[in-house]
């Protein structure tokens, strides 16, 4: 080699050696979201390629969706919004909300988790944070129109919407106590509501059958979006959820004020109680949330830490399989137990729900 020529370039690395890129990009996309972390362990390759926009696209077009759970936590030792999802039955820490306000409202639309609002300081922000969960990364979404904290939210095709959480004692505020964000154009629009609706504090919502329920401190409405028509909540609902619900296929599950869960059947309009978990779970007081992940009930509720001396408080899920009898009873079997974080004394679940991805 004479003195001036360049060394030979280096060989690029290949992913899965004796297979084209494009071949092994179609396996790594099959493999569960779960061992994601184990493959990051292989090879920087394999790392790099797992936080690109090419593997999420891959991934989307192969169709090998998955629900994650995702939860935020509000630590006692310090003053973030702390989040974490779930991965091989341990919560896992992920960048925390950018900015951690009291009282937000969350909604998923697609792969993404809205956090909507909420005070800091007692003053009420208009302020929209937006994590996209293909990457759990956060950047700032369109602001609303008028500031909220306690506000009601929900997804109905393909448009966020939502209610509350506003004093309506102004032109603005009650010209858009309601308001809809259409993602095609990422701008939110007034949804009109009459007076009679407008209660300020809204504790619970979920979406059923494309409407959206939404809790207040004085009974609930509802939204029909795709009729523009606005309705109370039926008395039996009403009296019986105590927020921190989910739906899981058409049954809206919450715990009573005795701890024990319970569905409301709306085909029977009738609370009617789980049954078949009494055994296994605490009962549920307070501090516990639920979501649906891919057709079942995830409960997440505080509990005491074994050690620690009283310092400590461990997060615990349980995933349950849920189903009517043929007597039309709510069965719930429980697939799963455990705990999946311990965190500093006094800390407080504040949200969690599961996005598809």
């Amino acid at each position: 080699m004479s003195a001036t020529s360049s060394p030979p370039a280096p060989e690029a690395q290949t992913l899965i050696p004796c297979l084209p890129d494009d071949v092994a990009v179609s396996i790594l996309a099959r493999v569960p979201r779960s061992q994601h972390p184990v493959l990051c362990l292989v090879s920087r390759a394999f790392r790099s390629l797992l936080s690109s926009a090419l593997f999420a696209t891959t991934r989307r077009l192969l169709s090998p969706t998955e629900p994650s759970l995702y939860l935020t936590l509000r630590s006692s030792s310090t003053s973030s919004l702390l989040c974490f999802t779930l991965l091989r039955r341990r919560l896992v820490p992920i960048s925390p909300v950018p900015s951690p306000y009291i009282g937000s409202a969350y909604a998923v639309l697609g792969p993404e988790l809205y956090v909507l609002g909420g005070s800091h300081n007692d003053v009420a922000s208009a302020r929209v944070w937006v994590l996209d969960c293909r990457f759990n990364t956060w950047r700032p979404g369109p602001s609303m129109r008028v500031p909220r904290e306690f506000a009601a939210a929900g997804v109905v095709d393909g448009k966020l919407y939502v209610m509350g959480g506003c004093v309506a004692d102004t032109w603005a505020r009650a010209a858009n106590w309601a308001e809809a964000l259409d993602p095609k154009t990422g701008s939110w629009a007034a949804v009109p509501s009459p007076d009679e609706v407008r209660e300020k504090w809204m504790h619970a919502s979920a979406v059923i059958d494309g409407k959206l329920y939404a809790m207040a401190d004085r009974g609930g409405v509802v939204y029909d979006s795709r009729r523009e028509v606005w309705s109370p909540v039926e008395n039996e609902l009403d009296n019986g959820w105590r927020g921190r619900a989910c739906v899981v296929d058409g049954i809206l599950y919450c715990y009573d004020y005795l701890g024990k869960i319970r569905g409301f059947d709306w085909g029977e309009g009738l609370w009617k109680e789980l049954k078949g978990v009494e055994k296994g779970l605490p009962r549920f007081l307070c501090g516990a949330t639920m979501a649906n992940m891919g057709g079942n009930l995830i409960v997440v509720w505080e509990g005491k830490s074994a050690v620690g001396n009283g310092k400590e408080m461990e997060v615990w899920c349980a995933e349950i399989e849920v189903r009517k009898d043929c007597n039309g009873e709510l069965v719930g079997e429980i697939r799963w137990s455990e705990s999946v974080l311990t965190v500093p004394a006094r800390s407080s679940i504040v949200h969690c729900v599961a996005v598809t991805l």
